[in-house]
């Protein structure tokens, strides 16, 4: 198959230090470059991959602006249509879903966000594309879709290598917003007298959270703020950790950051939000808590009992890149038949671009 693969044009492909989105499309991209496949890859021109690149932006524009999704995206579907060859478009974003319908090429559309009313409309109104959502949690959340599987990310392993004796510090990675709950995890370790690493920026919409709650822990002598992180970074912070502290205030959609870990053989300790409750297996890849209080008990206690060496073989059986290609190699072959068949819905010839979203919802998105 031919696949085009349209990223965003807020991080290169792979992202450099933040970015789950295009962290999933590199893995997606360059498995799909293994099993024969041709891969037209719409992103910045930054990206480093094996697949061919097309841009509208020669490098990653930060900080988000709607107009440059636009751009980006008008861009995409006019190449797609220009181009004439491509078999398969697989969309990562709620703004892409009118341009997918106007290219007349079958589309696959990944959700990689939180249910909000804007979204859900767009994706309502357009039932021919077929909607992936990225865990069971983020599916039944979202609205009925006539056309909606469920494939969990995947990682390469071998991009992850683990260690497999406990390290003295527990790990934050992400985002420094309120839903990721970094300050709980500050409190959590500062209880469990465990040192806390952690990795990750304030973005923009988050600066009052950071002025407000996080900036008099971040100054706590157990606490050790070392900023975004790049890959190599983030997997040494990962292996030397006894544990990931995930103290989620949201119904996170996914969570690569989880899958990262336990790659790395580092078990997660997470609240039981979104997709985290059916990621983490309690005693084998880590445990899921209610508290703040029950966060630091299991740090400072019963987490250093989990099997690291089953902690990795567990992550790497269920969220390796092999099991996420497999899923999406087989949906992309029974759209393309449906498609074929005619039994897919016509495409909305009509349909024009969506108005420009807020920048909180597309921080979100992010």
């Amino acid at each position: 198959m031919r696949i085009a693969l349209v990223s965003t044009p807020f991080v290169s492909v792979p992202p450099k230090k933040y970015g789950g989105t295009e962290l999933f499309l590199y893995h997606l991209a360059e498995k799909l470059i293994d099993r024969g496949h041709e891969v037209v890859l719409f992103a910045t021109g930054d990206s480093r991959t094996r697949a061919y690149v097309e841009c509208a932006f020669p490098s990653a524009r930060w900080p988000i602006l709607p107009r440059d999704e636009q751009i980006h995206l008008a861009f995409s579907a006019k190449r797609i249509m220009e181009r004439g060859d491509i078999d398969l478009v697989h969309w990562q974003s709620p703004v892409a879903v009118p341009y997918a319908s106007i290219t007349n090429v079958p589309a696959v559309v990944t959700l990689h966000h939180s249910r909000t009313p804007e979204f859900s409309e767009i994706y309502r109104h357009y039932p021919e594309n077929h909607y992936v959502a990225i865990s069971r949690s983020q599916k039944e959340q979202e609205v009925p879709l006539a056309r909606f599987s469920v494939i969990h990310h995947g990682l390469d392993p071998a991009a992850y290598p683990p260690s497999f004796e406990a390290g003295s510090h527990a790990a934050f990675l992400g985002r420094l917003a309120p839903e990721k709950g970094p300050d709980s995890a500050c409190r959590a370790a500062i209880k469990a007298g465990l040192s806390l690493h952690i990795g990750g920026a304030v973005h923009p919409c988050d600066t009052w959270f950071y002025n407000d709650t996080l900036r008099g822990l971040l100054q706590n002598p157990l606490v050790n703020w070392l900023g975004q992180v790049d890959h190599l970074q983030k997997v040494s912070l990962l292996q030397g950790a006894r544990a990931l502290l995930v103290p989620i205030r949201w119904e996170e959609p996914f969570g690569l950051v989880m899958i990262e870990a336990m790659l790395c053989g580092t078990p997660v300790i997470a609240f039981k939000r979104g997709a985290a409750t059916e990621l983490v297996e309690d005693g084998v890849t880590g445990y899921l808590v209610d508290s703040e209080a029950e966060m630091a008990e299991v740090l400072a206690g019963k987490v250093s009992g989990i099997d690291r060496r089953a902690c990795r073989a567990r992550a790497a059986e269920l969220y390796s890149t092999e099991v996420m290609v497999d899923g999406y190699e087989a949906l992309y072959r029974s759209v393309l038949r449906d498609f074929r068949r005619g039994t897919a819905s016509a495409p909305r010839c009509g349909a024009s671009a969506p108005a420009g979203l807020g920048s909180s919802l597309m921080e979100e998105v992010r």
